[in-house]
């Protein structure tokens, strides 16, 4: 069975969490996009979505289905019921890290104000601990050298991701070589750094997976925090 294959089936089997009448999040990136495509199978049941990137709006747009404002939808409930999203890696506590897409400040904006965040992802996202994949981090542009060298003394490999800017008008840093065993205190640093937006690190001090579907050769693993 091929990658996008097992992305299909965890994506189908996340429809299980959409909870008609309600409003919920919608994440950003190939497996997202799975999510989308079989989320219009169902559009008539919800009363809409909120969407992490331009490029999510506009997919879902694409399936007839209705994109609100976060402010606007949070002025209707007090939370979305679920977000439903992919992600780069991620551990045994399900930590995980996102950003590939360069959408992680608005994944973590939806996925805070969301009642339960169900990760999407392949057996391929699954590690010990994250770094493996590059921590990106959204700074504001004036920022990219200050921020560039706290990433160097926490041991990281800082790359600025060449001709990409974000949907909010700031850049991103990709740090290699991260070996991070403690998540929950890595994000808490670097978010606390000035000209950082937000890293893409999703643990304690923001919205970790509740529950992380994982597609896989013999269906889909569920895995609770």
């Amino acid at each position: 069975m091929t990658q996008d294959e097992l992305k299909t089936r965890v994506a189908k089997a996340a429809l299980e969490y959409v909870q008609a009448g309600t409003i919920i999040g919608v994440g950003t990136g190939s497996t997202a996009n799975k999510f989308i495509d079989a989320l219009a199978t169902i559009k008539d049941s919800i009363r809409g979505t909120v969407a992490s990137s331009e490029a999510t709006a506009e997919r879902l747009r694409a399936h007839g289905i209705p994109v609100l404002d976060l402010n606007d939808a949070l002025a209707e409930v007090r939370q979305l019921s679920v977000y439903i999203d992919g992600a780069d890696e991620f551990d045994g506590e399900n930590n995980l890290t996102k950003g590939g897409g360069g959408a992680l400040t608005r994944e973590k904006i939806v996925a805070c104000a969301s009642a339960q965040f169900i990760c999407i992802v392949d057996q391929s996202k699954q590690v010990e601990h994250l770094g493996a994949f590059p921590l990106p981090i959204e700074v504001i542009p004036m920022a990219r050298a200050y921020v560039a060298g706290i990433a160097r003394e926490l041991g990281g490999d800082p790359v600025l991701r060449e001709g990409f800017t974000t949907d909010n008008g700031n850049i991103i840093l990709d740090v290699h070589g991260l070996r991070i065993t403690e998540p929950d205190l890595l994000e808490e640093r670097l978010n606390h750094v000035p000209g950082v937006v937000t890293c893409g690190i999703f643990s304690r001090f923001s919205h970790k997976g509740d529950v992380v579907l994982m597609g896989t050769p013999d269906g889909v693993e569920r895995i609770e925090a």
